[in-house]
């Protein structure tokens, strides 16, 4: 008797999920929406957004116009992480260059360089464009690492050992690539806003096209329902996982270094309270319009600003650190560097993990509660 019960509910449940196959395939912007924006925003986002800083512009106020002055500017563009925009003897010159933007930063080698280089003391000046304060922070200890290595060579000294010696090793990510940070974040972002996009216009399309009237008339429960509709759009958001990865340590040669099974369970759940979320406004707003516009700002906002992607959630006010904690992208995003970057397994993760689990169980039930079986 179970077991038959159990055979038509799985029955209806496919029959659903087979019901909803076929509205995604009359509808192509379904599967365009669902598996090639996300791989064009990742590639466009993950090459257009970078915090790396090279190839700054500088002007150089030489006043002193010797051989050692020169070789000086030659060293510190040597690298090509500063790119010499203008050279001259007067700072009102190099200033306009930093007003209009086309350098950075001014360096001004003083009269008499040649000289105190001789004696072992030279001194130079460097003047920052500090509107931009990431920018002005990586620049000016560029500039520094520079000037110090171009000042060793130039008067043949190497610098006195502290007496203690502090030896950094940067572990995960040691080339400082802002890819390396960002993509994992960026993936979680946008696999976020498509899965709640594509789910919010299920049911809101069936209630305008007038098709819930002889869905109702069926023995198809409201759990049923509910699971039916999620199920291929699953699928579509697996696939998706899988395309953003590939795309990922493919283009931006981001690393797999943990648990793949972590990594799988956490895009599982992360997807299952998504779609949830997105069913759910379905059901409540009844109208694709309103829908995709409740999606957009449930969704949007929360998944870039609360969940780490850009700022450090140990930044936000109080207030905004406890309502991160109600969002899923922020448990995802740090699944995802803690797998692909750290090197993390389930042993790390089960907190985040638990915490999609419960996420998504939320989701279903308020989903499924709020399904009712009636056309007012």
């Amino acid at each position: 008797m179970a077991s038959s019960h159990l055979r038509r509910t799985v029955g209806r449940i496919l029959a659903m999920a087979g019901k909803e196959v076929l509205h995604i395939r009359r509808d192509i912007r379904t599967l365009y929406l669902a598996l090639a924006m996300p791989v064009l925003l990742l590639v466009l986002f993950g090459f257009g957004i970078s915090f790396d800083v090279d190839h700054l512009g500088l002007a150089v106020v030489d006043q002193d116009r010797t051989e050692q002055s020169r070789e000086l500017v030659r060293l510190v563009t040597a690298s090509e992480e500063f790119v010499l925009q203008s050279e001259g003897t007067s700072p009102e010159g190099a200033l306009r260059e930093l007003r209009r933007g086309s350098a950075v930063a001014v360096l001004v080698v003083p009269k008499g360089f040649a000289e105190d280089v001789a004696r072992g003391g030279a001194q130079v000046q460097l003047l920052m464009d500090g509107s931009d304060a990431n920018t002005a922070t990586q620049a000016l200890a560029k500039a520094q690492a520079l000037v110090e290595m171009a000042g060793r060579k130039l008067t043949g000294s190497a610098p006195r050992a502290p007496p203690l010696e502090v030896r950094i090793r940067t572990l995960f990510n040691p080339n400082g690539r802002s890819a390396l940070f960002l993509v994992p974040g960026l993936a979680a972002y946008l696999l976020a806003i498509v899965a709640v996009l594509i789910t919010a216009l299920t049911v809101a399309r069936e209630w305008e096209r007038g098709s819930m009237e002889q869905l109702f008339a069926t023995p198809v429960g409201r759990l049923e329902i509910v699971v039916g509709k999620l199920l291929p759009y699953l699928g579509i958001g697996i696939l998706q996982v899988l395309l953003v990865i590939t795309v990922g340590t493919w283009v931006f040669d981001v690393p797999v270094r943990g648990s793949v099974v972590a990594l799988g369970l956490g895009a599982l759940l992360f997807l299952v309270g998504m779609l949830g979320q997105g069913l759910l406004i379905s059901v409540v707003t009844r109208n694709q319009v309103v829908a995709t516009q409740v999606a957009t700002m449930t969704s949007v906002l929360p998944s870039m600003l609360l969940s780490g992607f850009i700022f450090p959630i140990e930044n936000l006010p109080p207030p905004l650190r406890f309502i991160s904690m109600l969002i899923p992208a922020r448990y995802f995003v740090s699944t995802l560097r803690g797998v692909l970057l750290r090197g993390n397994g389930l042993d790390v993760l089960w907190p985040q993990l638990v915490a999609l689990a419960l996420f998504a169980a939320f989701m279903l039930t308020v989903a499924t509660r709020r399904f009712h079986r009636r056309l007012d």
